[in-house]
């Protein structure tokens, strides 16, 4: 187990705050200060929030460069490469770039558009079927020999592709979706924590799903005694269940929920402090991804 260069191996950060949607108004928009980018980074940073995340196929990393000037020592700044949009702007049409020269190339556009000399944690966005992982890790392990990246991350992986890369080198986050409707980062738990891997749990409301009429019944049951009981929102009680499942089954788990206002990140970020009773948390359990039985 290699410790890491950003944080203890067993005391990583409390909560990390997702980039994806982070956009400047609309031309005509009527000024929100509720949705400033600027804000919202500012407001994560004031309650303790310094795991940002960002990417290269998110096209805000200009943005998130503005919106972090002047603190940007206070920040643990992520991004991501690897991932290209396709000409036709749908979202299913996509391809995985990951070749040597590729990793060079996309982190010197990283670093110039978020405006900085080094990257905290840079990741693998997306396992590629043409470039072996062995490759791609071995090209981002010379970025970190030259001071452009600190620490090395991989998402959309398999554990095999893991194994490889923490052959290479040490592998400081795995980030893999975890929420209530998507429980196949737990696969990864035993092996992250013989290598020493924080897991970045991204999507903990299951991109929407758990904050409104997509939310599974059975699922929206259990949610529904804990809500009432704190008086908070189901959303916050399926982000409180990542943060408990984490807790009780590795030793080092990061929930990545999104927010593009103020006051959904303060959501957030009290989220992390609800206390679920044993009750509530062996039927979030039942019901989880996680806790079904297969039927069929």
């Amino acid at each position: 187990m290699t410790p890491s260069p950003l944080w203890p191996t067993d005391s990583p950060p409390r909560q990390g705050l997702g980039l994806m949607r982070l956009r400047d108004p609309a031309p005509g928009d009527a000024p929100d200060p509720d949705r400033d980018p600027g804000a919202v980074v500012h407001a994560a940073l004031d309650a303790g929030v310094t795991l940002l995340d960002t990417a290269g196929m998110y096209g805000n990393e200009e943005l998130v460069g503005r919106a972090l000037a002047g603190r940007r020592e206070e920040a643990v700044l992520c991004s991501k490469f690897g991932v290209v949009w396709g000409p036709s702007g749908r979202f299913d049409d996509w391809s995985v770039h990951a070749d040597a020269a590729t990793v060079a190339r996309s982190c010197e556009g990283s670093m110039r558009r978020l405006g900085v000399d080094v990257i905290d944690l840079y990741y693998l966005h997306h396992r590629s079927e043409e470039t072996p992982v062995e490759e791609t890790v071995g090209a981002m392990a010379e970025l970190v020999a030259a001071g452009k990246i600190r620490a090395i991350g991989l998402s959309n992986v398999t554990v095999d592709d893991l194994r490889r890369a923490a052959a290479v080198h040490p592998v400081t986050a795995l980030q893999e979706e975890w929420s209530l409707v998507a429980g196949a980062a737990e696969a990864f738990l035993p092996t992250l924590a013989e290598l020493g891997t924080t897991l970045v749990a991204h999507s903990p409301l299951g991109h929407g799903r758990l904050s409104g009429e997509d939310t599974p019944a059975d699922v929206r049951a259990a949610l529904a005694a804990p809500a009432a009981r704190l008086g908070v929102t189901p959303g916050q009680v399926a982000l409180a269940w990542v943060h408990s499942r984490g807790r009780r089954l590795a030793p080092g788990v990061v929930p990545l929920p999104g927010a593009t206002s103020t006051g959904h990140l303060r959501a957030n970020v009290a989220a992390a402090s609800l206390e679920l009773t044993e009750e509530e948390l062996a039927a979030l359990d039942a019901v989880s991804a996680g806790g079904r039985v297969p039927t069929g």
